[in-house]
């Protein structure tokens, strides 16, 4: 997007996940295991932490959120390259790489202090970049088009799902990194989206084992699948539909009206759909329901960005949000290639106890910190120098 149309709503909105994301350095659940009678810590470490199953936490809108603003954008860029003169085939190229860059990105940042190259889809990028090239060609397509192919997508990946038989009375459910009476385990028809014995799980252990490994895959520990892509995909579609209303002739307050009204019957469908066992509320395998549920929560959040940035204009609070957000994939990088050095780095200069300044109790969260100053210290640099890293 060019600068006169940037969507300053979207970028503090990508700021604030990604700050989510960079602030798992303070290690909240650290400070609440040392102070375990504290409700206060106990509640900010539960939602910096991903649920067990079903269910959802602040943390666990990190990702979904990030694949929304995908689609949101993405009619904003597609509009910027057409006007540079550049054709749908040079556009739907460049979403090509794109895509292949996100996935490669993926891999290199989960190889690091591996043996050997790691490869594995199911972190954010590789997701993304899987998905990329469908949702790209989705939106030259009407949204009556749009929405018949997410309703399609998220009906069919379900039914896949349901259709795929249960666990039998010979399954070896430690080949599968559980236990068959794990306490998350779902019964009756919900158990068809159990952990690791479900069809994405199934189909990992044919697709990951054709690349090269150090051991044979087995399973993922946290239960996660290369599959999820194609209900990302949904949720990027959810982005999509988003970015057309606010790429629309409609006044600012009849899209905020209508990304409430998409938001509240997104949660309420997601809910449902869970409490009448239909389909489960999963995250970490990317339920059709989680798209829903993911989605409301995206599309009251944008709402929120929206109101208070682009039609309130109160901007200046959200600087530090902002450097982040423009420069999103930098962060992802710092974040995940830098934590470590920068870590080791601080205590090295600083010494073993610094960190506990305020009382050992608080030593992750001071140590967090300083690496989290350092990280936004390193993208307002690129930020004051107009250096953003764009694939």
């Amino acid at each position: 997007m060019t600068s006169q149309n940037r969507l300053v709503s979207a970028d503090i909105y990508r700021g604030f996940v990604m700050l989510l994301m960079m602030a798992e350095v303070l290690h909240f659940g650290k400070v609440a295991e040392a102070l375990p009678e504290s409700s206060f810590w106990a509640f900010l470490a539960h939602h910096q932490d991903h649920v067990e199953w079903v269910g959802c936490s602040l943390h666990d809108l990190i990702q979904p959120s990030f694949s929304f603003l995908v689609g949101v954008v993405l009619p904003y860029s597609i509009a910027s390259r057409l006007t540079q003169e550049r054709g749908f085939n040079q556009a739907f190229l460049h979403a090509l790489k794109r895509s292949l860059i996100l996935i490669v990105l993926g891999i290199f940042l989960r190889s690091q202090y591996k043996a050997q190259t790691y490869f594995t889809f199911e972190d954010t990028l590789s997701q993304i970049g899987l998905g990329y090239p469908f949702l790209f060609l989705l939106a030259f397509r009407s949204q009556k088009i749009q929405i018949a192919s997410l309703v399609i997508l998220l009906v069919g990946y379900w039914l896949a799902f349901a259709l795929y038989p249960l666990p039998d009375a010979y399954f070896n459910y430690e080949n599968a990194g559980i236990t068959k009476d794990w306490e998350h385990n779902l019964t009756g028809f919900t158990a068809h989206w159990n952990k690791n014995t479900n069809l994405a799980w199934a189909f990992d252990q044919w697709f990951l084992n054709i690349f090269p490994r150090e051991k044979p895959f087995q399973f993922n520990g946290g239960g996660y699948t290369t599959l999820s892509f194609i209900p990302t995909l949904g949720t990027m579609i959810l982005g999509l539909l988003a970015g057309n209303i606010l790429k629309s002739t409609s006044v600012a307050q009849e899209k905020l009206k209508h990304f409430v009204l998409l938001g509240i019957t997104g949660l309420g469908l997601g809910i449902i759909l869970d409490l009448l066992g239909i389909c489960p509320n999963v995250k970490r395998i990317w339920t059709p329901t989680w798209v829903l549920f993911s989605g409301g929560w995206c599309f009251l959040l944008l709402a929120f960005f929206y109101w208070i940035i682009d039609i309130k204009q109160h901007t200046r609070w959200a600087y530090g949000l902002k450097v982040i957000g423009m420069n999103s994939i930098a962060a992802y990088c710092i974040a995940d290639a830098l934590g470590v050095y920068i870590s080791k780095s601080l205590t090295i200069h600083l010494g073993e106890n610094y960190a506990n300044l305020f009382g050992t109790p608080y030593h992750s969260l001071v140590h967090g910190g300083a690496m989290l100053l350092i990280y936004w210290l390193i993208l307002n640099w690129l930020y004051t120098n107009k250096m953003f890293i764009k694939i």
